[in-house]
């Protein structure tokens, strides 16, 4: 009995701090809202922390590829410990599995999170859009997918259109990060924008690099690119947008906010004219209150 309300207090405590982590950390979008039902906060704040962790093991602080790698790697082996039915090796994962297990969550968007952030990792050029859509079906639509899931609402349909969010949504990050991105993978200038489009608007990596440490002012040329991945964004976010007024209730409108935030990152980027090495867009309060209404509103 002692060891049942421990191990119900550590999962109790692990799913706390996930939806700290997802309330506390800067996104485009409400991660496990007060907007959302109070049963799905919970769920959603352990997916978010998964995805959280797994993404900083390939970015963040000072360690190697290999350290990077083998991080992952040991997520990967807790999946398979849980799709097995075998018991993980850490309170995390013990917590992550029991909620999987309640809410029947398919375990392949997990294992296709863990394949994109590997790939941050070894990959720092992707050559044209088809490569970029690649990355965007494994790092960001998972998670629309679990979300789904969670909502009671994975069908057909609305995969189509999650996808269609999630990918707008990720690659918005990447027009928001292009300076950041370049910075990191310890001095290999990851880029995400497609090597084809940056030829064919007579954009180079020593531009780039000129650009990112304020050594010049952008050029007509970086600002017709960056209009063209914006248009191109902004038509795939409106192809998903349907997805905001099919969810009803509570998820509706947690779902209406989400694409309001990517809707206002590119309404930012246009301000700038692209120029997001020197202003680089971010959300505050009244940025905001903009997305509540336009949500509350149905805009």
């Amino acid at each position: 009995m002692q060891n049942q309300q421990q191990s119900s207090t550590s999962q109790h405590h692990i799913t706390t701090q996930s939806i700290a982590l997802a309330n506390q950390h800067y996104e485009n979008f409400p991660v496990a809202s007060v907007f959302l039902p109070k049963d799905l906060r919970a769920p959603i704040g352990l997916i978010y922390s998964f995805a959280r962790q797994a993404d900083d093991f390939a970015d963040e602080g000072h360690l190697s590829t290999d350290e990077r790698l083998a991080l992952l790697d040991g997520f990967r082996d807790e999946l398979d410990l849980l799709q097995a039915y075998i018991k993980p090796k850490t309170p995390f994962f013990l917590t992550l599995g029991e909620m999987i297990k309640a809410r029947k969550l398919p375990y392949a968007p997990f294992f296709d999170l863990l394949d994109a952030f590997r790939q941050d990792v070894i990959k720092t050029r992707y050559q044209h859009y088809g490569e970029v859509l690649d990355y965007c079906t494994r790092s960001a639509n998972p998670v629309g997918r679990l979300m789904l899931h969670l909502y009671g609402q994975s069908n057909e349909n609305n995969i189509v259109l999650s996808d269609h969010i999630c990918s707008a949504l990720q690659m918005i990050n990447f027009l928001q990060d292009i300076a950041i991105d370049f910075n990191k993978n310890d001095g290999k200038q990851r880029i995400y924008m497609c090597q084809d489009e940056l030829a064919q608007f007579g954009i180079t990596e020593q531009d780039l690099y000129t650009w990112v440490n304020h050594q010049a002012p952008i050029n007509a040329q970086w600002q017709a690119f960056m209009q063209f991945n914006l248009n191109r964004v902004q038509a795939l976010m409106q192809a998903g947008k349907p997805l905001g007024r099919i969810l009803t209730g509570r998820i509706g409108f947690e779902m209406r906010m989400i694409i309001a935030g990517g809707e206002r990152i590119i309404h930012k980027i246009n301000v700038v004219k692209g120029d997001i090495f020197n202003q680089r867009p971010r959300l505050h309060g009244g940025d905001w209150l903009v997305i509540f209404l336009k949500a509350l509103f149905r805009i």
